[in-house]
């Protein structure tokens, strides 16, 4: 099985195949990760997102990285947290798969997500974490060329939760 780690750090530096985007379903940038990566990707990414037409929640849509040390950028729209009880958990779990797949369509071998949904969408941080895990280690059963898969934690808080998800579910 491909390697499943948790660092803490700044998604826009990893060298990656592809970096994860928590974007909205405009694709035009944003604030949080979304702003993050469109700054540091530059000008030529906003382009290329117009072009895309946007996005619905759940899905899934591949750009170049640009500016970023990533090949390219996946961009996913989770869920906004109504309570959990309008489907968030199925949609979140979707942004994870369907990045994933995606990426190993375009050949990536390596890739850095963010925690999806759980900023100004307000998903709580320790429901994300678990959804995360399991949906990753259960599609990269089924991927066997992906190498690598980071989470990456904005903060120590944000580790905590993934890191405990992970363990909780095996390493």
């Amino acid at each position: 099985m491909p390697k499943l780690e948790v660092l803490v750090g700044d998604i826009t530096s990893c060298a990656v195949d592809a970096i994860v985007n928590a974007a909205n379903t405009s694709l035009l940038g944003g604030g949080g990760v979304d702003g993050a990566i469109h700054r540091a990707a530059g000008p030529e990414l906003l382009a290329e997102c117009r072009l895309l037409n946007g996005c619905e929640t759940g899905g899934a849509k591949i750009t170049k990285g640009y500016r970023l040390p990533a090949r390219h950028v996946i961009h996913t729209v989770g869920p906004v947290w109504q309570g959990g009880t309008e489907g968030e958990p199925d949609l979140l779990a979707s942004c994870y798969e369907r990045s994933l797949r995606l990426g190993n369509a375009h050949g990536c071998r390596s890739f850095a997500f963010p925690a999806i949904s759980t900023g100004v969408y307000g998903y709580p941080a320790d429901l994300a974490a678990n959804i995360a895990v399991a949906t990753l280690r259960r599609v990269l059963e089924d991927l066997d060329t992906i190498e690598k898969v980071s989470l990456i934690a904005f903060d120590k808080a944000s580790e905590t939760h993934l890191a405990t998800s992970l363990g909780r579910q095996g390493t």
